[in-house]
């Protein structure tokens, strides 16, 4: 008992050790802090349907305390603000704001979380992806649910504009429309793969 319980003690915090390494290197490598773990199976589509069948016709009814809260509600925006106004709110807290966290799921059910500067572009999303992703060399989409919105029609957009401070999740998936989406095996490189479950990121 007294032999077992140091070595178990040891192997641990040499497994933390190189768990440590492993994601400070891919850090390094990449230029900013990622993380990789896997993610529930149903996909966004999926997840939607699933809601809708289990909804009844007495969920879209409005009730007389849905009523008086939409009241309240107007009453509360009576005092409407100048764009100009709501332009010098927005600026003022968007210092405020020093990270974003942004989630890309994969359809193999794992996911990739980078952090990024809020003032940074999707085209830096993108140029991250091309690094990390198995087949750079294939096009791909990347759209945000619920309504379904494309993001590569306007990389040029920082997160802060995009509304993806302080954090946000984003879909991947190849491009049908310019050539074929069929793919074998993991979407993310295999050095990438080796982070998942090593920070005990959830």
């Amino acid at each position: 008992m007294s032999v077992t319980f140091p070595l178990t003690s040891k192997r641990r915090r040499l497994t933390q050790l190189y768990s440590t390494a492993t994601v400070a290197a891919m850090n390094e490598r990449f230029g900013r802090e990622i993380h990789v773990f896997e993610t529930s199976s149903l996909s966004p589509s999926q997840n939607s349907t699933t809601n809708k069948e289990d909804e009844t016709d007495e969920f879209y009814e409005l009730t007389d305390n849905d009523y008086y809260k939409l009241l309240s509600t107007k009453k509360e925006d009576k005092v409407l603000k100048t764009r100009n106004l709501r332009e010098a709110e927005v600026a003022a807290c968007r210092p405020r704001i020093t990270k974003a966290i942004i989630r890309v799921r994969f359809p193999d059910n794992h996911t990739l979380e980078a952090t990024f500067n809020p003032s940074e572009t999707i085209q830096s999303l993108v140029d991250l992806l091309n690094k990390v992703i198995a087949q750079p060399e294939k096009p791909f989409d990347l759209y945000t649910t619920t309504p379904k919105k494309k993001l590569i029609k306007d990389v040029s957009q920082d997160f802060y504009t995009a509304g993806f401070c302080p954090g946000a999740i984003v879909y991947f998936s190849y491009d049908v429309s310019k050539g074929d989406s069929n793919h074998d095996g993991p979407y993310l490189l295999e050095g990438v793969m080796s982070l998942k479950g090593l920070d005990g990121c959830c």
